[in-house]
């Protein structure tokens, strides 16, 4: 029998390379399967800690800074109601403490007669005639007495008036402090809604790294630089205008309080108002009563010491200070500081 010699290679560990091919494709699409697939356009700054969720992150901080000073700007307005009515009050009080001295002292008078009256026995005068010694002397006595009984009316009657007085005086006073108490928690709610949202916000802010903050107070600073800047004349509308950009200049570099009115530290209205005050002018405390202290101008005319008021409900306001800039108070964490006119919506400018 004739054999002959296979002339095929004895087969590799492992398998032959078709097999193993087709081993590595089968590995590699279970590897792909169980790895998440990335969205078209991704790149690594798309992941935790990368530009896009800093992006994402500042967005929401923005939105909870314009929240707080909404909220803000209600403390403030809750506040001065607060402070005028305890002086309402306070006055009311006085007024129903004056008029209970004198209803008192009334009283006292009147039960001083009473008892005089008394104590004389309270004798008829028909009797007391006919049994003096004294006729003509009785008759002067009796004129006399007619006379004290009539100004003792006219004090009853005072007394009455005054008790009625006193009455709707109480009833005022309560009513008003009935409105503070509410204005008390008005102000309490408020005060809340502030320091949730600006806790949240420093949450946010720390997780963002060193360079993210810095980028993101560089881009919020940059807004606005290409709007339009306002073409009037160069000077301020008055000298107490130039007096308050003075002082508004003054605060730069000190620090964002919410709630704060100066002279170390300051919210957005209360710069503004403190800025005005210095120039011997009464303004409102809160950006809305600021937006109607004055009469309204274009913001293309708008002078140095004109109040430039943002957003459409008024939460916000600086100080127009000429070359396209504002003086403001921004934000916690922030310094009194110059930024564009345009840095947001520009809803009134007011010339006080």
């Amino acid at each position: 029998m004739v054999s002959y010699r296979s002339h095929r290679k004895p087969a590799r560990p492992g398998g032959s390379w078709p097999t193993r091919v087709v081993l590595l494709t089968a590995v590699a699409g279970a590897a792909a399967a169980l790895t998440p697939a990335a969205p078209a356009g991704a790149s690594p700054d798309d992941g935790p800690g990368g530009a896009s969720s800093a992006r994402a992150a500042g967005a929401r901080i923005d939105r909870l800074y314009e929240e707080a000073e909404k909220s803000t700007e209600k403390y403030n307005a809750a506040a001065e109601r607060t402070a005028e009515l305890r002086e309402q009050v306070e006055y009311a009080q006085a007024r129903a403490a004056r008029r209970q001295a004198q209803v008192n002292r009334l009283r006292a008078a009147l039960a001083s007669f009473a008892g005089a009256q008394y104590r004389s026995g309270g004798v008829d005068p028909g009797v007391a005639l006919m049994l003096t010694a004294d006729p003509d002397g009785y008759l002067d006595k009796a004129a006399t007495l007619d006379r004290i009984g009539s100004r003792q009316h006219e004090k009853l009657t005072r007394l009455r008036s005054a008790q009625r007085s006193l009455k709707q005086q109480r009833a005022e006073a309560g009513m008003k402090l009935a409105e503070l108490e509410r204005r008390r928690a008005d102000l309490k709610r408020h005060k809340t809604a502030v320091q949730k949202r600006l806790s949240a916000a420093r949450k946010l802010l720390d997780e963002l790294t060193p360079e993210q903050r810095e980028e993101r107070e560089r881009a919020s600073r940059a807004r606005g630089r290409g709007e339009s800047v306002p073409s009037g004349g160069g000077g301020a509308s008055s000298n107490r205008a130039a007096a308050a950009v003075a002082a508004a200049r003054s605060a730069v570099g000190l620090p964002y309080v919410w709630g704060a009115a100066g002279p170390r530290s300051f919210d957005c209205s209360g710069l503004t108002q403190w800025a005005y005050g210095r120039a011997g002018m009464s303004i409102p405390r809160t950006s809305q009563g600021q937006r109607s202290a004055g009469r309204q101008v274009p913001l293309s005319q708008a002078r140095p010491g004109d109040l430039v008021i943002y957003r459409d409900d008024a939460s916000h306001v600086g100080m127009y200070v000429g070359d396209g800039q504002v003086v403001h108070a921004p934000h916690p964490g922030a310094q009194v500081r110059y930024d564009p006119v345009g840095m947001m919506p520009v809803s009134a400018v007011t010339r006080p």
